[in-house]
């Protein structure tokens, strides 16, 4: 029988002013499903009836008080652990770990202190006059910062949820994340068809093995090709490297939309001199991109870059919920009430609406949740700024702690080879966006909105009528490898999401490690508080979590 999973949560003391906000943020001891919680057991199920007659108005906005209420004492009540980070903000006085971009910074790209103790007083304060005083570098703005105070009216509060510490700067780990991050850079026009048999990605995936702390996945111990970039959660290493749901034919409405996205032309990169990479640190654009003038189905990293660069958050989970849809009953989840319904079908409660709203609203709980560990805890230095690090090091223009892992890879005299420099070569003029690195925003809210899918659909069921890109991307062909199925394929697509990032380089292999988890308990945390409200005969949400373990949320677990 599959492991059943604890949903995690916390919350931040209700009486904390927002300066002592920032030591409050956390998350709480494990609780296996709800069983013994006493909220729900208290609770019951939502009946909307009296006895035998329905409840009247004022018997009903009742017991609507009664579940809303009841959930926040729950949310509330729930023990808090602190949230911390790694230390490398205190370790360094010259915030060289720590994210600065926008901010004023000299020639070796170390940031201007007073702007940054500007920036770290108005986060500490919450006042939004105190972020308006903050001086910047450019013209380029901080992504929303206030948006870490932010409530939610559904699932656990965004600060309930701690990320763990993110590596450290001096780590082997970062030092690893970062190799690969280059490696990613310079195979970026590899189509992933190839990549078993391209010598760049053989030559990377050694090096990624001998690394002292490489955490992506391995077969017996080694980097293969067939592995390197993917995530490790299951299903995500069976089939093509690109989740089906990022290629077939999306059914939309009365059309049908055919995933051919616009890309750009190859070795389109930027920040590969290093008076570019000052000015983007600054907050100034380093030009534009360079378009293909023909769109193409994803066929490498190149083309997944610029998908992630120009999507909305939470698109691919949504054309994802689309196609599911498309695939009729047999597609939906076992635990779904209306599977055997002789008179009724469950369109709005556990059909289409239901399925496409909550893959809709997720998202943007995940990002309130990354925000408030963003901005308020960690504040990790973006791979675009680590890259300046490395290069200033090599150089002899300055000496920082960083892990020789990197300072003698292959990957680093690479690029240095192609370029005359040590920067990390970036598929964005603009680089990085403009908030820290830690967890990954992508990452959160394409794993919030998986979840969802995996609650209303059925993990097992067989994609039908698999394909692939070919190595040009201008056309589909059919896969014929061992079945795909929809748990496995929606794992892949939360880490197509996740990891692309890290591919663009605007992200590490943590980031978006981390980042998935904490999505996925804000969607387990929405879904705990959905599963209060219905009137359906109904056994629960089951599904399986990113890590393997199999969760059910019920009324009356």
């Amino acid at each position: 029988m599959p492991k059943t999973d604890s949903i995690t949560a916390g919350v931040a003391n209700a009486g904390a002013s927002r300066r002592n906000f920032l030591s409050c943020l956390g998350a709480a001891p494990s609780l296996t499903a709800f069983a013994g919680t006493g909220f729900l057991s208290a609770l019951g199920a939502p009946s909307a009836f009296a006895a035998t007659q329905p409840l009247d108005p004022a018997q009903r906005r009742h017991r609507a008080y009664v579940i809303r209420r009841d959930a926040a004492i729950f949310q509330r009540d729930r023990p808090v652990q602190m949230s911390v980070d790694n230390g490398d903000e205190q370790l360094y006085p010259s915030r060289i770990a720590s994210f600065t971009k926008c901010l004023p910074h000299n020639q070796l790209g170390e940031v201007d202190l007073n702007a940054y103790n500007a920036m770290i007083q108005a986060l500490a304060s919450g006042q939004p006059r105190d972020f308006e005083s903050i001086p910047l570098g450019g013209t380029v703005k901080f992504a929303n910062p206030q948006a870490s105070y932010c409530y939610d009216m559904m699932g656990a509060d965004p600060a309930a949820i701690a990320s763990p510490p993110a590596p450290t700067f001096s780590s082997a780990q970062t030092a690893a994340e970062m190799v690969e991050d280059y490696w990613a850079a310079i195979t970026r026009d590899v189509p992933f068809n190839q990549y078993s048999s391209d010598p760049m990605i053989d030559l990377a995936a050694s090096e990624l093995t001998r690394l002292s702390d490489f955490r992506g996945p391995k077969v017996n111990g080694l980097v293969l090709p067939e592995v390197i970039f993917r995530g490790s959660s299951p299903g995500e290493l069976n089939g093509p490297y690109i989740s089906q749901f990022l290629w077939q034919p999306v059914p939309f409405g009365a059309a049908t939309f055919t995933q051919l996205y616009r890309t750009t032309v190859p070795g389109d990169d930027y920040m590969k001199d290093y008076t570019a990479w000052l000015k983007v640190q600054n907050g100034v654009a380093a030009g534009s991109n360079v378009f293909d003038s023909t769109h193409r189905y994803i066929r490498n990293n190149r083309d997944l870059a610029e998908y992630l660069h120009r999507d909305f958050m939470g698109q691919a989970n949504v054309l994802a919920a689309m196609m599911l849809l498309s695939y009729g009953a047999p597609a939906l989840s076992p635990t779904n009430p209306y599977l055997h319904s002789a008179t009724q079908n469950g369109s709005i409660t556990f059909g289409a609406q239901m399925a496409l709203d909550l893959t809709w609203s997720a998202p943007i709980n995940a990002l309130h949740a990354a925000w408030c560990q963003k901005w308020l805890v960690h504040r990790r230095v973006r791979p675009e700024a680590f890259g300046g690090r490395i290069h200033n090091q090599i150089t002899g223009a300055a000496k920082y702690p960083i892990h020789s892992d990197v300072l003698n890879s292959t990957a680093v005299q690479t690029v240095f080879k192609a370029n005359g420099n040590y920067l990390l070569p970036m598929p964005y003029p603009e680089g990085s966006p403009t908030h820290p690195s830690y967890p990954a925003a992508h990452a959160a809210t394409g794993a919030a909105g998986v979840t969802m899918l995996k609650a209303f659909f059925n993990e097992s069921f067989v994609i039908p009528n698999p394909v692939m890109a070919s190595d040009d991307g201008t056309t589909l062909v059919p896969y014929t490898g061992p079945p795909l199925t929809v748990g496995g394929e929606l794992n892949k697509l939360a880490a197509n999401v996740a990891i692309g990032r890290n591919q663009c380089g605007v992200h590490y292999r943590s980031d978006g490690v981390e980042g998935m988890r904490l999505g996925e308990e804000i969607a387990l945390s929405i879904l705990r508080d959905l599963a209060t409200t219905y009137n359906e005969q109904f056994p629960g949400f089951t599904l399986t979590r990113f890590d393997g373990t199999t969760v059910r949320i019920c009324p009356e677990c």
